[in-house]
């Protein structure tokens, strides 16, 4: 920049209009970040971060636009004194685009957000979007976005006959984001029509939106490669490398989302069963867990403890999987029970089946039983049978139930369960050895 200009740039500068505009400005930024402080910590105060009500997303959304707005009401009224003084404004003009602007796009990243579903990672790089965009918006209203087209375009990123720009990877990068966004967006949408009609099962609700959503998503992926002008036929190569991934690489990723779609198609685990794995500690009646949800690569699992394990889908098609709740809910338990051979065998059954009738969630069609299983050394031994019809609310805690009544009606009856003992002999011989 010559001297004569740059001398002329620092006297505008100095001029009182000027710096009156720049004062006004920084007040209005100041009072902004002020009342956004305050309604963001009022927010906190009242709870609406964590609920999930439309009065605490309207809230939580005005929140966020408050800031910009506050400075627009403040530029505005910089603007409105300095008009009636009679000097022009320009540089407030343009702070006022920048405040609109940045209303805008807080606003609409915001409904974005809850149009998708809130995600995780939409939410953490909700402030980093927000100054990405607002950048490039202020360098539209500035005129300057032509300047960085032409810059970037003029770095190329392949050297060759083909060009491969920077400005061109940026381009393709945000066609390619906002087709995605637009896929998942549409996706979440069928989704949730899909999910009310009540007349499909659970499983193919969840096979329809789980095929949609990876559908939808693939092809806003090609569609926006195709968009951000990348010849789709030059990709020929590349599809052949990663199908050669999948073969050995992916094999078991690829294989985990067919099982997923597997289990999906013929409804053998569905969201709500009660499953548990044959070959490990608890198959009978402990360590089971509940299905939450089906997703592309995992089962998720909910055990008593409320934790939450991630069972690869893979493993519920090769491994055998006991489920509790598959075609019927009643499931049936056993509890052997031990007494003394000085005890009356009828009695104590009859006390056993009165037991079971103690506990309201043992069914009463089928009716319990009670059966002499065998003579062993130490007792008799019998055995309870009794039907329930909600594992899904627990089965040990049936059995802790059943057996406190057991324990009490046998005190009660003078019953003994008798303990395992051992006769130890000692024999004298003659020469007074043992």
């Amino acid at each position: 920049m010559p001297d004569s200009d740059l001398n002329a740039f620092f006297e505008r500068l100095a001029t009182p209009q000027l710096l009156t505009q720049i004062l006004l400005t920084v007040v209005a930024v100041l009072a902004a970040l002020t009342v956004g402080h305050f309604a963001r910590a009022a927010c906190r105060r009242g709870g609406y971060a964590q609920r999930d009500t439309w009065q605490a997303r309207v809230v939580q959304g005005a929140a966020l636009g408050v800031a910009p707005f506050a400075a627009m009401v403040a530029l505005l009224a910089g603007r409105s004194a300095l008009r009636l003084a009679g000097p022009a404004a320009e540089l407030l003009d343009i702070a006022l685009q920048f405040g609109a602007a940045l209303l805008l796009i807080r606003i609409g990243l915001y409904l974005l957000t809850l149009a998708l579903g809130r995600p995780a990672w939409l939410l953490r790089r909700e402030y980093s979007l927000t100054f990405v965009l607002w950048i490039v918006v202020s360098f539209s209203l500035l005129g300057w976005l032509g300047f960085v087209e032409t810059s970037l375009d003029a770095v190329d990123l392949i050297p060759g006959t083909a060009r491969f720009t920077v400005w061109a990877l940026l381009k393709g990068l945000v066609i390619v984001t906002v087709f995605v966004l637009f896929s998942s967006l549409l996706s979440r949408t069928l989704e949730r029509r899909v999910m009310k009609l009540d007349e499909l099962a659970m499983s193919t609700r969840l096979g329809i939106t789980k095929f949609t959503y990876f559908f939808l998503i693939t092809l806003g992926v090609m569609i926006g490669i195709n968009a951000a002008g990348v010849d789709l036929t030059a990709l020929t190569v590349l599809t052949g490398a990663v199908g050669i991934g999948l073969g050995f690489g992916l094999q078991s990723i690829a294989s985990n989302f067919v099982s997923g779609f597997v289990l999906l198609m013929d409804k053998s685990i569905k969201p709500g069963d009660v499953i548990s794995f044959t070959g490990m500690t608890g198959t009978s009646t402990e360590n089971f867990g509940w299905v939450q949800e089906l997703r592309g690569r995992y089962v998720v699992v909910r055990d008593r403890d409320g934790v939450e394990t991630l069972v690869p889908n893979q493993n519920l098609i090769t491994s055998p999987v006991i489920n509790w709740s598959y075609s019927d809910r009643k499931v049936r338990l056993k509890l052997p029970v031990r007494i003394s051979y000085s005890n009356d065998p009828e009695q104590a059954l009859a006390v056993l089946l009165q037991a079971a009738q103690c506990n309201p969630r043992v069914l009463r069609d089928p009716e319990p039983v009670s059966r002499l299983m065998h003579f062993s050394d130490h007792g008799i031994d019998l055995e309870l049978r009794f039907w329930i019809a909600d594992p899904q609310n627990g089965v040990n805690n049936v059995r802790s139930d059943v057996n406190r009544a057991i324990w009490k009606q046998f005190k009660a009856a003078d019953i003994v369960i008798p303990v395992a003992q051992r006769e130890v002999r000692l024999v004298t011989t003659r020469g007074g050895g043992t």
